[in-house]
């Protein structure tokens, strides 16, 4: 998902970490393995002059599969699942109508999560910038 939102005009920031959960300051082995109750996930910082909430809400739907109940793409898995956090009632409303689109588009229920958003938790740096620093490994997933 880095590579996905880095690439966009306006935003200045992707960072991989992890956040939905009860645990604090989780590692990578408790998100996935423990029973942390944390989802992997990107913060995007962007400059709201240049890009909106519903863009980016946009583009976090083409990039994801909101029908997998199981994660997604190979990865599959509680912490794998995808959600659409807010921080605001009026960004829950988008979410809602882009999910009732999405919907009607394909005819299938989305199962994306969507949660208020608590507390985000910066993964370990070997996280960070995944698709830049494990290029080989990270066009192996794509592909």
């Amino acid at each position: 998902m880095e590579e996905s939102f880095e690439k966009v005009e306006g935003v200045l920031e992707v960072i991989s970490g992890y956040s939905g959960g009860t645990t604090e300051n989780p590692s990578y082995k408790e998100v996935t393995y423990g029973k942390s109750g944390h989802f992997e996930v990107i913060k995007v910082k962007y400059d709201i002059t240049k890009i909106n909430y519903k863009k980016l809400l946009d583009i976090f739907w083409i990039n994801v599969n909101p029908f997998d109940e199981m994660g997604q793409f190979c990865y599959k898995g509680y912490s794998y699942k995808f959600v659409a956090f807010y921080a605001l009632d009026s960004e829950k409303i988008l979410i809602d109508i882009s999910i009732k689109k999405l919907e009607k588009k394909f005819n299938k229920n989305v199962v994306t999560y969507v949660r208020k958003f608590k507390k985000f938790y910066k993964a370990e740096d070997y996280h960070q910038n995944y698709y830049k620093e494990n290029f080989i490994n990270y066009l192996r997933y794509k592909n």
